[in-house]
């Protein structure tokens, strides 16, 4: 079996999780607490993702990257990169495709903790960051981790996005789920049931970590 898709999937699960764990904590700070006009659209943007069809949004990330349009364009002759049929290309699309997936546990790990603790660190002088990173972050330790393994497994089990962004370039773009879909159509079944098998065992033992962990601080939480 060719170890190469593998390993390129969670490289590219590692590196977009890690990025949409920086990007989401203000964001998912700022739709927990901060009251404005059209919050609305903005959830109805971030959720996106989870409606539509992935063959939908990876056409127009598509469009958007190719250099014949103005953002491909402007990209590739301001910074030199090219977005289609690239690895960039995978993890900006994997970034915005799991967006949700980060953004939504965070915000709801802040948003169930009681008010009294922003307020207790208000009245003793922290400021708002202090607050978030010293108050609130520490006890929201199950939305972090449930985040950051949802955002890794989503994107682990990417096809349509990938597919239609970075094409099936050995070494480059051919993610596990791509060599999946080649080794099924070539009807090896036998080498599409490695792939997968190494996939599923992956998810499943990190999501058995992750529900004992967090079944684990929830028993702390409730005899403390």
């Amino acid at each position: 079996m060719d170890w190469q898709p593998l390993w390129l999937t969670f490289r590219l699960a590692i590196i977009t999780s890690i990025i949409l764990f920086v990007v989401a904590l203000p964001l998912a700070y700022w739709l927990a607490f901060a009251k404005f006009k059209g919050r609305g659209l903005v959830e109805a943007v971030i959720g996106m993702p989870l409606v539509l069809p992935p063959s939908v949004l990876g056409f127009y990330l598509l469009l958007a990257f190719s250099p014949s349009y103005w953002f491909g364009a402007w990209i590739e002759n301001i910074l030199g990169l090219r977005l289609v049929f690239s690895f960039p290309g995978l993890v900006i699309g994997s970034v915005i495709y799991s967006l949700p997936f980060m953004v939504y546990p965070l915000r709801a790990g802040l948003q169930s903790l009681p008010a009294s603790l922003r307020e207790a660190s208000y009245t003793l002088g922290k400021s708002q960051f202090e607050t978030f990173y010293k108050i609130l972050l520490p006890n929201s330790k199950s939305a972090i981790l449930t985040a950051i393994v949802l955002t890794f497994a989503h994107t682990v089990g990417e096809f349509g996005v990938v597919l239609m962004i970075g094409g099936n370039i050995p070494g480059v773009t051919k993610v596990a789920s791509v060599a999946i879909y080649n080794e099924v159509e070539a009807l090896n079944y036998a080498g599409a049931n490695q792939y997968a098998l190494v996939l599923f065992t992956v998810t499943f033992i990190i999501l058995l970590l992750v529900y004992s962990i967090n079944n684990r601080l929830l028993s702390v939480r409730q005899t403390s």
